[in-house]
């Protein structure tokens, strides 16, 4: 039978390099985007004109397909508590009738600190945030599905993103500024407190890796052990040094200009809320999905990060 997958969330930076790894896995795939994002889909997925928040249009979309890709998120994020969920019931719906399986991009902020530093599969979701508590009922919502036997659902879970084409990232958006060799590099976090970070190419592999396996379960949570900055200084250094000559300066994030800003706009707001994820050090397990896959798919940190730079433009 053809391997069929739609893609919600094409243009954004999982969704798009999930799809790129399903392209050359061999899979026909689909991406449901607005007309105005049409020409930044990937080459060999083919565009459906819709919007996600349309049942019907998911529905269309998601014929035949063994998998729905659901990578899609409220742009800057503005609006979680009236979108996020019902563009979820859509997908659920789509894949009821397609007897198809669900991937979700996990999140961290599912977790509140009663299952740091180190959290597993199984710990509580004990979110702290609103957005936290939102992704929270989406993976409860797919475990009902799953468990009602109409759909399969597989979340993967790892650190903030970095690499080609996670332009809306702390690394993009945070570390540095994209479109030119930067003059300086921010570091959000305290020294010796750890942070974990997930290549998208290494994360996107995985994914599909676990698509591909016949041994996943109707119900699947799988942690990531991607790329762990024990110090807090690894990600910054690796930048400076892959920058080169002349030495990049690194500086404290400026962390006092987001509060100030936090009444005013939402996304500083935003970030403001995800603070304590840099605050205390917070990893994942990923002993199950070691058991599963035998590895994790893993760039070696100089490599990822110069790819990343290439990426925005920031190397000589």
């Amino acid at each position: 039978m053809e391997r069929i997958a739609l893609v919600l969330g094409v243009t954004g930076g999982i969704g798009g390099a999930v799809a790129r790894r399903l392209v050359e896995r061999g899979w026909s795939v689909r991406a449901l985007v607005r007309a105005q994002s049409a020409h930044r889909v990937p080459q060999g997925v083919a565009a459906v004109i819709g919007d996600a928040m349309d049942g019907g249009a998911v529905a269309a979309a998601a014929e035949g397909a063994r998998v729905i890709v659901h990578a899609v998120n409220p742009p800057g994020y503005r609006d979680w508590d009236t979108v996020v969920l019902p563009m979820l019931d859509n997908t659920i719906a789509a894949a009821r009738v397609n007897r198809a399986q669900i991937l979700l991009p996990g999140t961290i902020y599912n977790y509140g600190p009663d299952s740091f530093p180190l959290i597993a599969e199984t710990a509580p979701q004990h979110a702290v945030t609103r957005k936290g508590a939102i992704r929270v009922e989406m993976e409860r919502r797919l475990r009902a599905a799953a468990d009602a036997g109409d759909v399969r659902a597989l979340i993967v879970r790892a650190g903030d993103f970095f690499g080609p084409g996670a332009a809306n990232s702390w690394f993009a958006q945070g570390l540095i500024t994209p479109g030119a060799r930067p003059r300086i590099i921010r570091n959000p976090a305290t020294r010796g407190v750890g942070h974990l970070w997930g290549y998208l190419p290494d994360v996107a592999e995985t994914m599909v890796r676990l698509v591909e396996h016949d041994q996943v379960p109707a119900f699947a949570n799988y942690h990531m052990g991607g790329h762990w900055d024990g110090t807090g200084t690894a990600m910054v250094e690796a930048i400076a040094e892959a920058l080169g000559a002349p030495k990049v300066r690194i500086a404290p994030f400026p962390w006092w200009a987001l509060r100030l800003a936090a009444p005013f706009a939402q996304m500083p707001r935003e970030l403001m809320e995800m603070r304590y994820l840099w605050q205390q050090p917070v990893r994942l397990d990923n002993a199950q999905l070691i058991a599963l896959l035998g590895e994790e798919p893993h760039t070696p940190l100089p490599q990822a990060v110069r790819a990343t730079l290439a990426a925005l433009g920031c190397m000589p």
